[in-house]
């Protein structure tokens, strides 16, 4: 039986024999209340961390924060919109403001449990950081007073909105989503968007030999 954590293994193969080449960095959503997160901790470099908001609750985000430092793990802030039916994965009509408050909220909280290292946020905010500039800079203003960089896809705004703030992008790839050409991703509810663990392994291995990325994320929460 195959797991998505074959995926991290492939990519890391995948460039392992080169000499001298960056090890590449794999992360997960993790502290969500569902997956495999012990799992998955035990073959990942960094994890995003939910913040109690849109999965998982406050109980869960300290332990799933302390078990990461135990083990090495770098420890990112993933807080996404309060959409708890949704998993966070509905569109919210929010301001800028109200996007910069929502999200200082839950990585203050993070960050008072552990050491943060990036801040990723999640599903739904997550395609709205990376499409709307303002929302983005927002972000990027709570990254920045943590003194830490941001996560998001090559070639769109979550990257050009920590450029602007000066703070690091580390580009990420999707072992477990479709990445469509222009490198979004297709949507979940379009057919073949979550790719079973095989092609999720040779996916990885694609991006990890491509060079465009700095990490690639495989889904706590996928299945198999």
């Amino acid at each position: 039986m195959t797991s998505s954590c074959d995926a991290c293994a492939a990519a890391r193969d995948s460039a392992a024999p080169r000499r001298h080449a960056p090890r590449v960095n794999l992360n997960a959503d993790i502290g969500e209340g569902a997956g495999e997160d012990e799992a998955i901790l035990a073959c990942v470099d960094s994890a995003n961390v939910a913040c109690g908001v849109h999965a998982g609750s406050a109980t869960i985000t300290i332990a799933t924060a302390w078990r990461c430092r135990k083990l090495g793990v770098e420890v990112g802030a993933h807080p996404g919109y309060d959409d708890r039916a949704g998993f966070g994965r509905h569109e919210r009509s929010l301001s800028a403001d109200e996007i910069e408050a929502l999200i200082a909220f839950q990585v203050a909280g993070l960050a008072a449990i552990a050491p943060i290292a990036y801040v990723k946020p999640h599903g739904a905010l997550y395609h709205r950081c990376q499409r709307d500039a303002a929302a983005a800079d927002a972000l990027a203003r709570v990254a920045k007073a943590h003194g830490v960089g941001l996560v998001g896809q090559p070639e769109f705004e979550i990257r050009a909105a920590a450029e602007r703030a000066g703070i690091p992008a580390y580009r990420e790839g999707f072992a477990d989503r479709l990445m469509l050409p222009d490198g979004s991703l297709a949507p979940r509810s379009e057919s073949g968007a979550l790719l079973n663990p095989p092609r999720a392994a040779q996916q990885a291995v694609a991006l990890a030999k491509s060079g465009r990325y700095d990490t690639i994320c495989v889904h706590g929460d996928t299945k198999g």
